[in-house]
């Protein structure tokens, strides 16, 4: 399964709010463990390998990349 990086929320203001709102009212190390959950409910959810090493290595990439510039595309 290829990684999808065109935009594909239905809502995506709505999906925002709802994550900022989960991380509210929480210290820093349950907002981190919250986002380490979330991360793992999505990975089972997608399932595919080859897809969530694809995500990891472009989240990771732009990490070191000013937020303006635009996602790098998968090889």
């Amino acid at each position: 399964m290829a990684l999808n990086t065109t935009p594909n929320l239905a809502r995506p203001d709505d999906f925002y709010e709802a994550l900022i709102d989960m991380h509210r009212d929480l210290d820093d190390a349950e907002s981190q463990a919250v986002n380490a959950r979330l991360i793992l409910l999505l990975a089972n959810h997608i399932g595919d390998h080859e897809t969530l090493v694809q995500a990891m290595v472009l989240a990771r990439d732009a990490a070191t990349v000013p937020a303006a510039a635009p996602l790098p595309t998968p090889a």
